[in-house]
């Protein structure tokens, strides 16, 4: 992808590096953040920079990270994980909660669809969220993807909450 691309929000996808960081280090200190995304809560920094350095340095054949930036400073991310085919699953996480029901993770998603058909030809994505997250929820029904099933719970901010598969073909 261009990572020159910026579009006219001023968000960017573009590759993550270990100068990202303290970027990681401040989400990790957000308890909100933590437990929504299923972070450990006062992971050590050892322990996060080992987990952190592992995405950098990910050579795997199915499975892409891009960083999320907004005017140059990363304020998530997001994935492709399982590719087979023209096939993939999308995860997202805006890092900063400050940044969080401003449209940066619609923006960013539109920019992931993007991503996917032009760099791994993939015309199909897939997703999943918990029931109770409606921003996540809003995000994905805003652009297309369309509810498949309901299968499984799992915790969500500290609550156990149903999980909604989507599809989006595009």
């Amino acid at each position: 992808m261009d990572q020159s691309k910026i579009n006219s929000k001023g968000i960017q996808l573009r590759a993550i590096t270990i100068e990202d960081f303290p970027s990681v280090l401040k989400w990790s200190k957000d308890d909100r953040f933590c437990s929504a995304n299923g972070w450990n809560i006062n992971s050590s920094y050892e322990e996060l920079y080992e987990w952190w350095l592992r995405y950098v340095e990910n050579n795997s054949a199915d499975f892409v990270r891009m960083g999320i930036a907004y005017n140059g400073t990363l304020i998530g991310y997001a994935d492709l994980v399982d590719m087979k085919e023209q096939t993939a699953e999308l995860g997202l996480a805006i890092g900063d909660s400050s940044y969080w029901g401003k449209g940066f993770g619609t923006i960013a998603t539109k920019c992931m669809l993007a991503f996917a058909s032009e760099n791994n030809r993939i015309d199909q994505l897939l997703a999943e969220t918990h029931e109770t997250n409606w921003r996540a929820r809003a995000i994905l029904e805003k652009i297309g993807f369309r509810e498949i099933s309901r299968r499984g719970s799992a915790e969500y901010l500290g609550e156990t909450s149903q999980l909604i598969q989507y599809s989006i073909v595009f």
